[in-house]
């Protein structure tokens, strides 16, 4: 079996990309000598990587890959809550054996036993609208009650407000970090940072502990977001925005993509509307993700000792012939009212209160302005 020091190495090989090296491991494997370390392995490697592996191999010391593997095992060994994970750790998320380019090696700062949950990803715009950041913290709530750990980028944003409701409601979150897990960003995530260490949570990320945030790595922290779960909820996002590209990920990965359906009028909902489109699977409740994802063995676990109660059962909505006897319609008037009223006179919960309205919106009974709802007149 290797060893995190191999994997430390294997991980900062220059000329070596996540990619090749999942290459190489997976034809090792099919041909029954993955653990046959080094020969296997160098004789597998193009000559560039394999001329610094082996250089290293015979003459560590002189070597410029033994000051990063020196140093990631020297941090591993510093707090009982650093952790170097790899492939053949016995906490290795074995999801990410399925992506074309897992990260050979993960810094873990946290409760490993976060990674013990199904894994849900949530992400969605930076600039969430109030409705946005309503649904962000429903879901994440609800889907905590179904067992479920949310996995997320601790950006700002709909991330945060997931990740902060998973917290509140007494569940475990995993924050994917485009910098290392030593360092908080975005620094007003300073509190949720250490309150995620406090209550079970995990912080991962493929760079070296102290590695600053740059521009670059949030793409690629998104491959390993879809990765370790199970499927991606995306809550609220433009028509360009960064989340979509988690969608298109998870799709590439073979994983479950849900999308929260927004208004005609709302830019930030746009890429949602797009999404159920080409296919995401649209969501108005828990119901609609745990229906995609029950041939998971994972999912028939007890519901979380925080379950929350549920809210009343989604409403059927009426056929839209009956529109003008509508109860969510005649809720609206001239004056906007907010979502968060709606739902509470309405007795629906988020989802089948906004699939309603859209419904509405639609069939040109109601539009969203700035500050919820109206009712327009009848065409």
């Amino acid at each position: 079996m290797m060893t995190a020091r191999e994997w430390c190495a294997l991980a900062h090989l220059p000329k070596l990309g996540a990619r090749r090296l999942a290459v190489i491991r997976r034809e090792l494997a099919a041909q029954g000598v993955a653990d046959n370390w080094p020969d296997a392995w160098l004789a597998a490697m193009p000559a560039g990587p394999r001329d610094t592996l082996r250089y290293w191999l015979e003459h560590p010391a002189k070597s410029p890959l033994e000051a990063p593997v020196t140093a990631a095992l020297e941090w591993e060994a510093s707090q009982p809550s650093h952790h170097l994970l790899y492939p053949g750790h016995p906490a290795w998320p074995a999801l990410l054996d399925e992506i074309v380019d897992p990260p050979a090696l993960l810094w873990a700062k946290g409760d490993l036993g976060a990674l013990e949950l199904p894994g849900l990803a949530m992400v969605g715009t930076r600039r969430p609208t109030r409705e946005g950041r309503d649904n962000a913290a429903f879901f994440a709530r609800e889907l905590v009650g179904a067992g479920f750990g949310i996995v997320s980028g601790m950006a700002l944003g709909v991330d945060g407000v997931a990740q902060q409701a998973t917290l509140d409601a007494g569940g475990r979150s995993i924050a994917v970090l485009g910098c290392g897990v030593d360092v908080i960003y975005p620094p007003r995530h300073a509190g949720l940072y250490r309150r995620l260490l406090d209550e079970g949570g995990l912080l991962l990320s493929e760079h070296p502990a102290e590695t600053r945030a740059h521009a670059r790595y949030f793409p690629r922290r998104n491959r390993i977001i879809t990765g370790l779960s199970l499927g991606v909820l995306v809550v609220e996002a433009a028509e360009k925005s960064g989340s979509l590209v988690s969608a298109r990920l998870a799709m590439e990965q073979n994983r479950e993509v849900f999308a929260i359906p927004g208004s005609l009028h709302n830019v930030q909902a746009r890429g949602n509307l797009g999404l159920i489109r080409d296919g995401a699977c649209l969501v108005c409740g828990r119901d609609d993700i745990l229906e995609q994802l029950g041939h998971w063995q994972a999912l028939n676990a007890a519901p979380h000792e925080a379950d929350i109660a549920m809210p009343p059962a989604r409403a059927e909505a009426p056929a839209l012939s009956d529109v003008p006897q509508d109860p969510l319609l005649a809720l609206l008037d001239t004056a906007p009212t907010p979502l968060d009223v709606l739902v509470e006179r309405s007795e629906l919960d988020v989802g089948g209160c906004q699939m309603r309205l859209l419904e509405l919106e639609l069939d040109g009974q109601a539009a969203q302005v700035s500050g919820g709802w109206v009712r327009r007149a009848t065409r």
